[in-house]
């Protein structure tokens, strides 16, 4: 074993021989292309699929009054031509390329204007104009609303706000009333600059009846100068010790990472996972694409190793939601949701990671990590200890220039690990959580996807993109 032991990027491999068992007893692990660690030096692996007909003239017409009319002719034709091309060029961009005038709902090409957006009125056929009405900003959850008279994200004002409002808010959210946490107040800053968005008192006497952010009003000022804060979960907490392992290291304490789960098919594991809430575990979309049937599927939290999930029961699966926008080929959106037919027991060992808030710095000066059980070498066994290492975050134009990934790399995509290789996730990983700290709690930035090799050169892993990703899942979580 190397000093500094490494995660391999497996991230998504196609087509590969799949690992031997790991332990005694248990049939070989089956794995669905994934990221993972590696203790060995990296083999390179090629992980992806190897990627009018012309008018007769008049015999009477003499030949100069011919030739003229065939010049209007054929300039009329032409004419007619630029303009059909032009008017499908703009029917295309404004119908199917681009909103410009409003927002697109979801995957549909239903565009909404955005005086449409959260007005109390469904317009988007799945909802999502009135789903998505809040958001958390910073650290400290501050809770916005989006007001469709000026189309701006603004603070909510704290005056008439109780925790029946902030229940109902959560709810909204995508939360369930039972995690819920609690509301608090700040002292606004600059982001208050575009105004605040107000309870209308006459909304308490009725409370429920009505979309909440429907009964906030836009005002320019806030009397007793206190914006709303709202924790819809206690996420993000952890065992965590003062300093992290570079490289690769066994996990040694349960509670350190207490939101990775082992999702398992046919008593195998397959990908990991996070826990989101008591209900939901976000993991990659890759991971379900052949295993689309919930009762496949197992879920084991609050573990350490594999070996202990085999004499286990875990939890059963009661909803598998892949992203309808995954592409296998490109690795677009690969991201899904499963939902958990009775809620984990929160515990030291199982709690929640935090999703990103808008506003939050992720930036590639901080700290990453990324923990699974997957494998240690290029095409070998997975770990039966869960593992750890710690990566950087690397900007999209370095890993979409040509000596990394070549444009490669979209919006629903962010790279982590280390340009000079030996640090990686790989086959058995993905799914599984990238996450770092910011103001004492652990935010989920990104699932593990795929990569080429595992802890190359020039050759980092490639993530879910958490923060692109939110709408949807807030919307999954309401929906089901």
């Amino acid at each position: 074993m190397q000093n500094k032991p490494t995660y391999i990027n497996y991230g998504f491999h196609y087509g590969e021989g799949r690992p031997p068992a790991q332990a005694p007893g248990h049939p070989p692990p089956y794995y669905p292309t994934v990221p993972q660690y590696s203790n060995a030096p990296p083999v390179p692996i090629n992980t992806h699929y190897t990627v009018t007909a012309g008018l007769p003239l008049t015999a009477a017409a003499p030949k100069a009054v011919s030739r003229s009319r065939c010049l209007c002719i054929t300039a009329a034709v032409v004419f007619g031509l630029i303009v059909v091309a032009i008017a499908a060029v703009l029917i295309w961009y404004f119908l199917f390329g681009v909103c410009v005038l409003g927002r697109r709902c979801g995957q549909s090409d239903t565009c909404v204007y955005l005086s449409q957006w959260c007005d109390g009125q469904m317009n988007c056929p799945a909802g999502e104009d009135e789903a998505e009405c809040f958001r958390f900003n910073g650290p400290h959850f501050i809770l916005q609303s989006f007001s469709n008279e000026d189309q701006k994200w603004k603070v909510v004002c704290s005056d008439g706000w109780d925790d029946n409002v902030g229940k109902l808010a959560c709810e909204q959210i995508g939360y369930s009333r039972s995690d819920y946490v609690g509301s608090g107040t700040v002292t606004p800053d600059s982001g208050a600059a575009d105004g605040y968005m107000t309870l209308r008192s006459s909304y308490l006497n009725t409370l429920g009846s009505e979309p909440l952010h429907s009964s906030l009003s836009n005002s320019a000022s806030c009397p007793m100068n206190a914006v709303v804060t709202l924790k819809c979960i206690d996420c993000g907490k952890s065992l965590t010790p003062g300093t992290r392992i570079v490289g690769g290291e066994v996990v040694s304490s349960l509670g350190l990472w207490p939101w990775q789960v082992s999702l398992q098919a046919m008593g195998r594991h397959l990908c990991g996972g996070s826990i989101i809430t008591p209900s939901w575990i976000v993991t990659a979309a890759h991971c379900v694409q052949a295993l689309p049937s919930p009762s496949q599927w197992t879920v084991y939290a609050g573990y350490l190793t594999l070996r202990e999930m085999y004499s286990s029961t875990g939890n059963s699966v009661s909803q598998v939601i892949a992203h309808t926008g995954f592409d296998p080929e490109t690795n677009t959106n690969d991201i899904a949701l499963m939902k958990l037919r009775t809620p984990l027991q929160m515990s030291s060992s199982i709690k929640p990671v935090c999703l990103p808030n808008t506003g939050l710095d992720f930036s590639t000066l901080r700290a990453y990590y990324v923990t699974g059980w997957g494998a240690t070498m290029s095409q070998g066994s997975a770990s039966n200890e869960l593992r750890e290492a710690q990566v950087s975050l690397i900007s999209r134009t370095v890993c979409n220039s040509q000596q990394v990934y070549n444009g490669l790399i979209t919006d629903t995509m962010i790279c982590a690990g280390k340009l000079q290789g030996g640090v990686d996730s790989c086959q058995g990983d993905s799914g599984g959580p990238l996450v770092t700290k910011e103001n004492v709690l652990w935010w989920l930035v990104g699932d593990t996807s795929w990569g080429q090799g595992c802890a190359l050169r020039n050759r980092p892993g490639v993530y879910g993109n958490m923060t692109f990703f939110l709408d949807w899942i807030y919307t999954q979580m309401k929906k089901y």
